[in-house]
């Protein structure tokens, strides 16, 4: 299956749209996937009712961090790396959706929906596919 279909399942169950990145992932990973779901849990509908950066996004991100850091409690070197990705992953994200502000991205004061949530997680999902080379089928 792909990872795209996988995380619009999720969101079909309910997931919001950070959990629906993060676990369409959670193969990749040593993490429970309950501790996944919990973790990411906090940053759907753009963290706090659609005020911040979208949960899709948000979910790529926290995928970047499982990926690329190097764990290491004492003396942490992967951050300047990963910010890198990360940002990378924003500006493509902002390219193809128009915004990286939930409520910008719903219409909220527009009346124009530039990108919806399915259409957010799909994105989120194939970014970190392409930047973090994670393969598209589970």
């Amino acid at each position: 299956m792909k990872r795209t279909e996988y995380a619009d399942q999720l969101h079909g169950k309910k997931y919001n749209c950070c959990q629906s990145v993060v676990m369409s992932f959670a193969d990749q990973f040593e993490d429970d996937e309950k501790t996944l779901f919990k973790v990411s849990e906090g940053f759907g509908l753009g963290m706090g009712g659609m005020q911040s950066i979208c949960g899709a996004l948000a979910g790529a991100a926290i995928v970047a961090g499982l990926k690329n850091s190097d764990g290491d409690l004492d003396d942490p070197k992967s951050k300047g790396a990963t910010t890198k990705l990360t940002k990378q992953m924003l500006e493509e994200f902002e390219k193809r959706c128009g915004a990286i502000v939930c409520k910008d991205l719903k219409g909220v004061e527009t009346k124009k929906v530039l990108c919806s949530c399915p259409d957010c997680i799909r994105t989120g999902v194939e970014l970190v596919e392409e930047i973090l080379g994670i393969g598209d089928e589970m």
